[in-house]
């Protein structure tokens, strides 16, 4: 039997209303006749990280332990979190070259943890603590071989053929208002291949939540930048400006953007500073952009169709947040409108029948209010059995951009729901088929168009 029990809490969340904040961990002394009173101390072992200075640690982003976290000492807590755009350990300096590494198991001094890049496979690690002298430790590595991540030479060919790199995007009209978390630079995940002739198309791919993360690992925030940072985006979606959470990957060109904060449109915003960024320094055409993203990344890719109708040559979209107004009274997360809306203030005003005023907001805050402006072909795939986004709010986006002569296409999945994991891959390939199909026939059309009217002026 232990004398002290270490846990996590969650208190950020519970007191902002985010659904995930950053965490804290503490440790209370555990009493011999297992009988702890109201009046224990609690001691605070990791506390929650405001706004780190650059570098330093960025705060805890855990939800659970390892059934066996000690090491041999006793007193030494191994854990994976989120470090930007990274899964780091703690209490050990693991990373090189960008690997995102996750701990699978711990026995005493013996770790197996399995790292990987969005350009390397997962490759099983086995490593052993070789030295532990002033808290600085050292481990001796071996590769573990295994099947399961045994991949066709085709693959490993085309693997070899790409690069990627974690790129810092400032943050541009920083404001007053800002704060100094939300002021900082912000992480976009470019992968592209090593060698090209011209400058490759961009696909921008948002993740959802908004308060996760999109890693640096090989299957695919505002996680990992402190609480601060995080804190600054609810109340702030939509409008045009900047994005919390934006975790934006370029793959051959693909972008994923990664950030914690907003400040109006904040969201919006820092999707199109991440774009900037990457044209500016040459890597990508900034005349075949597409852009897709789930839920909130849906929220977001909707808002930019709408709000910068030329940029984008396509979009596709999985069940998408595109009408808060409609969706509160359905969601079974109806919190979420009200704090993503309004901001901690948002918890206190919450209720399950809006007011007109409240309809009005979440109206004002949503895609849909952009929607006579979107012109490019847009790919939505819907999970009918969805309780988070309701499948009525796709349709009614869809419908009404048909409804307008907008190139619209809808799969429906009746069996699936928020996720649509059980048909994923299938998900990834139409919508990269469907993406390359209009985006071929954006650019011909495109073409066309400007041998017979000759516009003033290029792409925004």
């Amino acid at each position: 039997m232990g004398s002290s029990l270490c846990f996590l809490s969650a208190k950020a969340s519970v007191d902002s209303g985010a659904h995930s904040a950053t965490n804290s961990l503490h440790r209370i002394d555990w009493p011999a006749d297992n009988k702890p009173c109201s009046s224990t101390k609690i001691i605070n072992v990791i506390p929650v990280v405001t706004c780190a200075e650059d570098g330093q640690f960025p705060g805890l982003y855990c939800s659970s332990f390892l059934s066996q976290p000690w090491l041999s000492d006793g007193c030494t807590m191994i854990l994976s979190s989120y470090w930007h755009s990274l899964v780091k350990y703690h209490v050990s300096a693991l990373l090189t070259q960008a690997f995102s590494w996750n701990v699978v198991a711990l026995d005493g001094d013996n770790v197996i943890a399995v790292c990987s890049r969005p350009i390397d496979v997962p490759q099983i690690k086995y490593g052993c603590l070789t030295e532990k002298v002033n808290n600085t430790t050292r481990w001796h590595w071996l590769n573990v071989s295994s099947p399961i991540f045994e991949c066709l030479e085709k693959i490993m060919s085309l693997l070899s053929r790409l690069h990627f790199g974690i790129l810092q995007v400032p943050v541009k009209d920083v404001s007053d208002c800002l704060t100094k978390g939300a002021a900082k630079s912000f992480e976009a995940i470019f992968v592209s291949y090593n060698v090209n002739d011209a400058p490759d198309p961009l696909i921008v791919f948002l993740h959802g939540g908004p308060h996760i993360v999109s890693l640096s690992s090989f299957s695919k925030g505002s996680l990992g930048f402190g609480e601060e940072a995080l804190q600054s985006l609810p109340g702030k979606i939509g409008s045009q400006v900047l994005i919390l959470d934006i975790h934006l990957v370029i793959i051959s060109g693909v972008i994923i953007t990664d950030r914690r904060s907003f400040t109006h449109e904040q969201d919006v915003n820092d999707v199109l500073t991440a774009i900037y960024h990457v044209t500016e320094k040459g890597l990508v055409n900034p005349s075949k952009i597409t852009v897709l993203g789930g839920s909130h990344g849906g929220f977001l890719t909707t808002h930019l169709i709408g709000q910068t109708p030329v940029k984008f040559v396509a979009a596709a979209v999985r069940n998408p947040a595109c009408n808060l107004s409609s969706m509160v009274g359905v969601t079974d997360i109806p919190d979420w409108c009200y704090v993503e809306s309004y901001g901690t203030n948002g918890k206190t005003i919450f209720t399950e029948a809006p007011s007109a005023k409240h309809l009005t907001d979440f109206y004002n805050k949503s895609p849909i209010l952009h929607i006579s402006k979107v012109k490019a072909p847009t790919l939505f795939l819907l999970g009918a059995q969805d309780l988070r986004v309701p499948v009525s709010n796709g349709l009614q986006y869809a419908r009404a951009l048909k409804e307008q002569g907008v190139e619209t296409r809808v799969i429906l999945f009746p069996n699936d729901i928020h996720a649509i994991e059980r048909a994923w891959l299938q998900v990834i390939q139409r919508m990269c088929q469907l993406l390359q199909a209009l985006m071929k026939e954006r650019r011909v059309s495109t073409h066309q168009g400007q041998n017979q009217h000759r516009p003033k002026r290029g792409v925004e």
